[in-house]
């Protein structure tokens, strides 16, 4: 056996805590004020994340994928440690499903500034209070698919990073810009200044020349599929919490609402699905303009 490849006899080993006995916000402060710890799941999401430049820490696996299916993974990181087990003795450490059987440690990178963001950029997604993370999983995986360039997350939405989050996702977080800034500081660089919430997101993209909609049910508001907001040159869309959309200061603050057309008395549509509809229609205004 080689000699990074660690066969686990004892699990209250401390190697163990990334995975085990350290919760996701506990993990993005872990080495404060650098950008913290992630945990990667599947085979495919750790691949995305090594292409994306993100640092392998360790893994654990079911012994089974060492010289099966991880094999061409390990091969990418020789050097670093592989904690291994039966998958049964893995899930029951966790207290979660691994279906997969892997997971890998990983460091942040250090994040990208607004201006590296909304550089280039022609659609810009922003979303507020957004905080389940399958929705924000799903959001990335549309934007990623439909052409959106980049999103910027409030600080009370889910991390973009957070295991469940990631696997929804299927690791688009890796291949699509996205910002999210929490407590002001990261990579111990001064952040203080950096916009955080939904409305300071707004004023920012909008000094940035971009034009601003609001995903919201209101009766003046246009239709997604309007041929003035295909036209723009950049357009930002802004989604809101799963239960309540929209703070109304958000919404005031946005150049026009947009609302999606209903049938069959439905009022709304999960903000995932809905997000998946606005990109569809807006990603076009990119091949017109």
């Amino acid at each position: 056996m080689e000699s990074n490849i660690i066969e686990i006899t004892d699990f209250t080993m401390p190697e163990l805590d990334l995975f085990a006995r350290l919760s996701e916000p506990q993990l993005l402060h872990y080495d404060e004020p650098g950008p913290g710890i992630f945990l990667a799941e599947t085979i495919t999401v750790i691949e995305r994340a090594l292409d994306a430049g993100h640092e392998p820490i360790c893994f654990l696996m079911d012994n089974k994928l060492v010289e099966g299916q991880a094999k061409e993974l390990l091969d990418r990181c020789p050097n670093v440690p592989v904690y291994t087990a039966k998958l049964e003795d893995i899930v029951k450490l966790l207290g979660y499903a691994l279906p997969r059987g892997i997971l890998c440690a990983m460091r942040r990178k250090k994040p990208a500034t607004p201006e590296e963001i909304l550089s280039g950029a022609r659609r810009i997604v922003i979303l507020e209070k957004v905080t389940n993370p399958t929705n924000v999983g799903a959001i990335f995986r549309s934007a990623a698919a439909l052409g959106m360039d980049a999103i910027l997350l409030s600080e009370d939405c889910t991390d973009p990073l957070y295991r469940r989050a990631v696997r929804v996702g299927v690791g688009t977080v890796f291949q699509i810009p996205w910002l999210q800034v929490r407590h002001g500081r990261r990579s111990g660089e001064d952040w203080r200044h950096a916009p955080k919430n939904a409305q300071a997101l707004i004023e920012r993209v909008k000094e940035a020349g971009f034009y601003t909609v609001a995903m919201a049910l209101r009766e003046d508001s246009l239709s997604v599929n309007d041929p003035v907001l295909l036209a723009k040159e950049k357009l930002a869309v802004v989604l809101g919490s799963e239960g309540y959309g929209l703070l109304q200061e958000t919404i005031d603050l946005c150049d026009s609402t947009v609302m999606i057309p209903m049938s069959h008395g439905v009022d709304s549509l999960n903000v995932a699905a809905a997000s998946a509809v606005a990109f569809w229609e807006f990603g076009k205004g990119i091949d017109s303009n």
